[in-house]
C-alpha cells in the first residue's frame, strides 16, 4: 500500500508540476490524487475509524479554507471598488532606478496585508502604465515578485503556508514579525540593489492613462467611497490577528466577522449611491469572481498530504532526515529549494505533519534536548521553514504563484529568469536564512 500512495502522490505531483505544459488547472490533479490516496488508504488500512480521521482532517483543512475565501472575496472587493488605485496614483519616482526601489519595498509591505500573488497582480498592472520597454519591464516585474515572497514570509496573513502555520499555533504573529521582519527585508534589499546597477538612472516616463485595468468609474465620480472601503478592506484583514489574540477562536472566524461587516457596508452603499449597474459592488456579486480552481487545489492537496500522514509516510521522511543532517538549517535549506521547483504549499503542510509542536515532555524524553527545542511554537525551525518555503520559491519562475501570475501576465521567458533573476534571489535567500542564524544568536527563540 505504502509504495501505491507514493507512486500515486509523486506521479500528482509532477502533474500539477507541468501544469503550464498540459494546460490543465493543477487543481484538477490534486482533487484526483486527494481521492484516490484516501480511498487507497482506507481499502488498504486495518484502522476502522478512516470515516472519523478523514473528517478530523477535512475539518482542519477548512479551516484554512473558509479563510482564504474570506481573504479573497475582502481583497476582490477593494479592487471592484478601486481601492487599489489611490495607491497607484500615490506612487511617484524622479528617475527608474528610485522606481524599482519605491515598488519593491512598496510590494514588500503590501504583501504582508494581501497575499502575494495579488500584490504581483497589481503591481506588475501598475508597470504597464509606467515603462514602455519590454524588457525593462521583466526586469522590474521580478523584482517585485522578490519582495511580494519576502513580504509574504514575516506576516501571519501574507501567505497561505504563513496562514497555514499561524492558524495551527505552529507560530504566534508577534514571534513571527520580529524574528523573520529584518531575514526578509534583507532578502529583499541585496537582489533589488544589485538589479539597480543595471537600470539606468533616468527620468521615468509619462503614465499611460489608457490602462483599462486601472480606469475605475466608482473612484472617478465617487472617490471617498474607493478610500472608505479600502481602509475598511485592510483594516478588517488587519484585525484578524488581533481577533484571534482576544478571543482565542480560529482565525477564520474573525475573518468571517471582517467579510460579514465588509457586506453589510456595501449592501447600504450599494443601494444609497445606486452603484449595481456600475461596478457590481454587492458581496454575492463579487465572490462569484475569486478564484475558485486555487481553492481547491489547497483543498485537494493539503488532504492529499493528511492521507500520506496517516499512512505514515511524513513521519518516516521526517526520522530519515533527522538522522541523516539533523541540522534545522540543512533541512530548511533543502525544503527552500524544493520550494522553486514545487508548490511550497504541501511542502509546508507535509513539514507540520512530519515534526509536531514540541513541548516539555517531548524534550525531556528527547535524547537530544536541545534540538528538539527548536520544535516548540515559534522555535527556530519553525521560523526558518516559514522563511525558506517563503523565499525559496523565488529561485525559479515557476516556484510561486506570484512568479507564475508575472510570468503569465508580461509573458517573461523561463530562460530569461533563470539567467537574470536566479542568481539574485539565490543571493537574498542565502543572506537572509544567514541573518536569522545571527539573530537565533543572540534572540532566543
Amino acid at each position: 500500500m505504502i509504495t501505491i500512495l507514493l507512486v500515486i502522490f509523486i506521479l500528482g505531483y509532477l502533474l500539477i508540476a507541468c501544469e503550464h505544459v498540459l494546460h490543465i488547472n493543477k487543481a484538477t490533479f490534486a482533487l484526483i490524487m486527494c481521492a484516490l490516496l484516501w480511498a487507497i488508504y482506507a481499502m488498504g488500512s486495518h484502522d476502522q475509524n478512516v470515516s472519523s480521521v478523514l473528517i478530523e482532517a477535512l475539518g482542519d483543512t477548512c479551516e484554512i479554507v473558509v479563510f482564504l475565501i474570506g481573504a479573497m472575496t475582502i481583497v476582490e472587493l477593494i479592487d471592484r471598488y478601486g481601492g487599489f488605485r489611490i495607491i497607484v496614483d500615490r506612487i511617484h519616482a524622479n528617475n527608474k532606478r528610485k522606481l524599482m526601489w519605491i515598488l519593491s519595498l512598496f510590494a514588500f509591505f503590501l504583501s504582508s496585508v494581501l497575499d502575494n500573488m495579488t500584490t504581483t497582480i497589481i503591481m506588475v498592472m501598475m508597470l504597464r502604465r509606467m515603462l514602455k520597454d519590454e524588457k525593462e519591464r521583466w526586469l522590474f516585474s521580478c523584482v517585485i515578485v522578490l519582495a511580494a515572497n519576502a513580504g509574504g514570509a514575516w506576516s501571519p496573513i501574507g501567505d497561505i503556508t504563513t496562514i497555514m502555520l499561524w492558524m495551527k499555533n505552529y507560530v504566534s504573529s508577534v514571534d513571527l514579525i520580529v524574528n523573520l521582519l529584518v531575514p526578509s527585508l534583507i532578502s529583499v534589499v541585496i537582489p533589488v540593489f544589485l538589479a539597480t546597477l543595471s537600470i539606468p538612472r533616468i527620468p521615468v516616463e509619462p503614465l499611460n492613462s489608457q490602462d483599462a485595468r486601472i480606469g475605475y468609474e466608482l473612484y472617478e465620480e465617487h472617490r471617498n467611497l474607493s478610500i472608505l472601503i479600502l481602509c475598511c478592506g485592510v483594516g478588517g484583514l488587519l484585525f484578524v490577528p488581533v481577533f484571534k489574540t482576544i478571543t482565542h477562536l480560529p482565525p477564520y472566524m474573525g475573518i468571517l466577522l471582517s467579510l460579514g461587516i465588509l457586506w453589510l457596508l456595501t449592501e447600504l452603499l450599494v443601494r444609497h449611491y445606486q452603484l449595481d449597474g456600475k461596478i457590481e459592488g454587492r458581496v454575492s456579486q463579487v465572490i462569484k469572481k475569486i478564484d475558485m480552481p486555487t481553492i481547491l487545489f489547497f483543498l485537494g492537496i493539503l488532504m492529499a498530504v493528511s492521507a500520506l500522514s496517516q499512512a505514515g509516510i511524513l513521519g518516516e521522511l521526517a526520522a530519515w532526515l533527522n538522522e541523516t543532517f539533523h541540522d534545522v538549517y540543512i533541512i530548511n535549506g533543502i525544503i527552500g529549494i524544493l520550494s522553486s521547483i514545487v508548490d511550497n504549499v504541501p511542502l509546508v503542510a507535509a513539514c507540520m505533519e512530519m515534526y509536531p509542536v514540541a513541548n516539555d515532555a517531548i524534550i525531556a524524553a528527547s535524547s537530544d534536548p536541545a534540538y528538539t527545542a527548536m520544535f516548540v511554537e515559534d522555535g527556530l525551525f519553525w521560523h526558518l521553514l516559514t522563511f525558506c518555503a517563503g523565499v525559496g520559491g523565488s529561485m525559479l519562475i515557476i516556484g510561486s504563484a506570484a512568479g507564475v501570475v508575472a510570468m503569465g501576465i508580461e509573458k517573461i521567458p523561463f530562460t530569461w529568469y533563470a539567467k537574470k533573476v536566479t542568481w539574485l534571489a539565490l543571493i537574498g535567500y542565502l543572506a537572509g536564512i544567514a541573518t536569522i542564524w545571527i539573530e537565533s544568536l543572540f534572540l532566543s527563540f
